[in-house]
């Protein structure tokens, strides 16, 4: 990989010509690169190992909090003397922050003294500077977009027809900069027509969630972030007025990776390769001539080099392009800087793009959420006062305070701007992302601040749902327990009369033959493997892992399962379907030793889609030792969860459930999948009350290494090899005994797979054969 000097400095560059400067700044002082965007590139920036020095032009409040980085307040910032003082200061790199630089064309200023640009030349900016450019280049490339016309201000009676005559909703759109403001979407055709002033693009209104996609590009290759969600209104609903953004999440769940490829597939990967294309042109009419125009054409494209930011609307149709930026989105990328992975460097990753090699280095995510709320000054995106000092009081870990129009005075920071801090949050989920992102609001505080308290209202708490509107059948339910009966008949035990019709059941433990017994408790669900059941039409097995699930936790707690209660939710009631449904649960309290003694069967229409269902249903020892063996029960194959992993793997493939299985010729995919997880408990119990196992883990969910530990203790872990569906702790002197015990009680294939180790954690030994195993699939 090409490396940067041994001294290697980056600037953000800024112009003084921005149409939208206000007028209450100081006029000495460039505005435009002073953002939460430039501090959240900063703040990445600087934690790479090939960065010396970070020069931000003219930067804010929060910019220069790093002893890595420095604010640099230049009395003319035009291009030249920007370049100029590149040249003196030996800056490698710029990385302009706005839009406006770059549709001027800054990139050209500093390539022409040697020094690179992350931004897209003059030409290709287009794509953001005419909104009328963009549109016309998606027709050329077939880039999905919204129906759209242009009109100068010499045909305004031509748009006014337009408008009353198009047969459709229309949205109006400035076709230069606006800095995110040039969006009217009129009520009535006299408001769209009153609109019609300037130079104006007039185009469908498109109707679906709106997303935000940012991508790397070298001008060959692209690679997006994941997709973001921003909120534009001022007000919480969506409301009041536009703005340059409110609040941002991401990944936007309503994005699955099927909508990405798609994406991909049909606009962003036709972008780049469209800019770099157009103007080399050949002319088959005049072969002999062809050659030497080629030539002379070749390099009349103009290759996207940065970050090309792509707004879409999902539509029922599928993604559509509503326009293109050139640069970082803000609040968005505040977000987005959070998500990028440790391993990753931001200014590896930049130097690859202006060096054109975008595909030799890794940009990974971590999984997880992340949020930004903007904090605004009272009156924004109208008039509002500056010079509030702001006091930021100490934050949750994962939250980081992103400056925007903030500026140091002294030792006060004070209000420079409309949107002034942007106060950014990472977790595990949305919701522990949203709730760390408000507590960081909460210790940010300055004279009218403003902000949104519904950032991510737009995520449903379920995604992907769509509610079908049914009625809820009592017939239905009574002749489901009517077709059950025999099934749960067939499950009775000591202690239980296995009948159902009542609202419980009631198990006897003395007449199972307990008397001091303590009971352990438990519950879970099949999760969306359910999801797999459905598409597959496949009902008869994920009983059999609901009952899996529950008692494999049990078990793993030396406890006996005795009974079993099931959960039954839908749309409809199918009587057909929950029959085989409850048909697999009793075969599987069969294959467990429990009776199945009464369950709850609910109709809620509105709650779930049409033909969907849902269904519900460690104490170790103190004389675990290191050099205690583990042994390994094989699994039946992938345990029920990790199911929305395996859907989406199987989505990205493009094979149906009905197709055949392409590890077993003899059944289908779906039928492969839908193989239930396996009960130990038959086979585990008289091992257990014979005292030879120590302690149990049940392998799912964290795996070997979340599981393996939880059955140890604090002290100690484990050094493991892999491919098993549960663990036993056994004592090396046991091992035999143990083994005997388990295959007379049916389970014939025992392994020993590791053992307990002094120090805590999990070692996973030959993982390099799950890859062997695949490949050799």
């Amino acid at each position: 990989m090409t490396t940067l000097p041994s001294h290697p400095l980056f600037l953000f560059c800024s112009t003084s010509s921005h149409p939208f400067l206000p007028s209450i700044l100081p006029s000495h002082q460039p505005y435009v690169c002073s953002g939460g965007r430039e501090h959240a590139l900063t703040w990445k920036l600087q934690q790479s190992a090939l960065v010396s020095h970070i020069f931000v032009c003219p930067g804010n409040g929060g910019t220069e909090l790093s002893s890595k980085v420095s604010n640099v307040i230049l009395s003319d910032p035009t291009f030249q003397n920007l370049v100029k003082w590149a040249v003196v200061n030996n800056i490698n790199l710029v990385v302009p922050g706005p839009e406006q630089p770059l549709v001027d064309g800054v990139e050209s200023h500093f390539r022409k003294v040697g020094i690179p640009v992350f931004g897209p030349s003059a030409l290709a900016a287009r794509m953001e500077g005419s909104k009328a450019f963009s549109k016309a280049f998606m027709t050329r490339h077939s880039i999905p977009t919204a129906p759209f016309r242009v009109f100068t201000p010499s045909e305004v009676d031509q748009a006014i027809e337009y408008v009353r005559t198009c047969g459709h909703n229309v949205v109006l759109k400035a076709s230069g900069l606006a800095s995110g403001k040039g969006v009217l979407i009129p009520e009535t055709t006299e408001a769209a027509v009153a609109a019609a002033g300037d130079e104006v693009v007039i185009e469908e209104l498109l109707v679906g969630p709106e997303i935000s996609i940012l991508a790397f590009s070298d001008g060959y290759t692209i690679v997006p972030l994941p997709a973001a969600q921003d909120h534009k209104r001022i007000g919480e609903g969506d409301t009041g007025l536009n703005t340059g953004g409110m609040g941002a999440y991401a990944p936007a769940p309503v994005v699955s990776p099927a909508i990405m490829e798609r994406i991909m597939r049909e606009a962003l990967k036709p972008t780049i390769d469209g800019m770099r294309r157009e103007g080399q042109l050949m002319f088959p009419f005049f072969p002999y001539f062809s050659f030497f125009l080629w030539l002379k054409c070749l390099g009349s494209g103009y290759p996207f080099v940065g970050l090309l930011f792509a707004g879409f609307m999902l539509t029922d149709s599928g993604p559509k392009v509503l326009e293109y930026n050139v640069r970082f989105g803000d609040p968005e990328v505040q977000a987005l800087v959070l998500l990028l992975g440790q391993d990753t460097d931001l200014a590896a990753i930049i130097l690859a793009c202006v060096e054109h090699r975008l595909d030799s280095v890794a940009l990974t995510t971590r999984p997880g959420f992340a949020v930004s709320v903007v904090l605004a000054s009272s009156g924004y995106p109208g008039s509002f006062e500056i010079g509030k000092t702001i006091s930021i009081g100490e934050v949750p870990s994962d939250v980081v305070v992103f400056h925007a129009g903030t500026i140091k005075t002294g030792d006060l920071v004070q209000t420079s701007g409309g949107r002034v801090i942007a106060v950014s949050a990472y977790a595990p989920s949305l919701q522990e992302a949203l709730d760390k992102a408000y507590e960081g609001v909460g210790q940010v505080n300055f004279d009218g601040k403003v902000y949104r308290r519904d950032i991510a209202h737009r995520c449903p708490a379920v995604p992907g749902l769509t509610y079908a509107q049914a009625g809820v059948s009592v017939d239905a339910g009574n002749a489901l327990v009517e077709a059950i009966k025999p099934y749960v008949r067939s499950t009775r035990r000591a202690g239980a009369d296995a009948e159902i019709g009542g609202f419980g059941g009631v198990f006897d433990l003395k007449a199972a033959g307990y008397t001091d017994p303590l009971l352990v408790s438990g519950t879970d669900g099949v999760g969306t493997k359910l999801r797999i059941a459905v598409d597959a039409g496949v009902h008869d097995s994920v009983g059999i892992d609901l009952v899996a699930m529950s008692v494999n936790d049990l078990i793993v707690q030396g406890a006996e399962p005795l009974y079993f209660l099931d959960y039954y939710g839908c749309s409809k009631l199918d009587v057909a379907v929950a029959a085989d449904v409850v048909k697999g649960i009793a075969v599987g309290c069969q294959q467990a030793g429990c009776a199945l003694i009464g369950g709850e069967t609910a109709e809620m229409p509105g709650m779930y889609q049409s033909g969907d269902y849902d269904l519900a249903g460690l104490l170790p020892r103190d004389d675990i030792f290191p050099g205690d063996v583990l042994l390994g029960l094989p699994s039946t194959g992938l345990h029920s969860n990790g199911f929305s992993l395996v859907r989406a793997v199987i989505a990205r493939a493009g094979l149906p459930y009905s197709a055949p299985c392409p590890w077993d010729a003899t059944t289908t995919l779906g039928r492969a999948l839908l193989t239930p997880t396996a009960i130990y408990s038959r086979e585990i119990l008289p091992a257990s009350r014979a005292g030879l196992i120590k302690a149990m883990a049940h392998i799912t969910g964290g795996g070997f290494v979340d599981n393996v530990p939880r059955a140890l203790p604090k002290s100690l872990g484990a050094r493991i090899d892999v491919g098993n569906g549960m663990v036993l702790v056994v004592a090396e002197e046991n091992v035999g005994a143990t083994i005997q015990a388990l295959g007379e009680a049916g389970q014939r294939e025992v392994y020993t797979i590791g053992e307990v180790v002094e120090s805590p954690g999990v070692e996973i030994l030959n993982a390099g054969l799950w890859k062997e195993w695949e490949i050799g699939r």
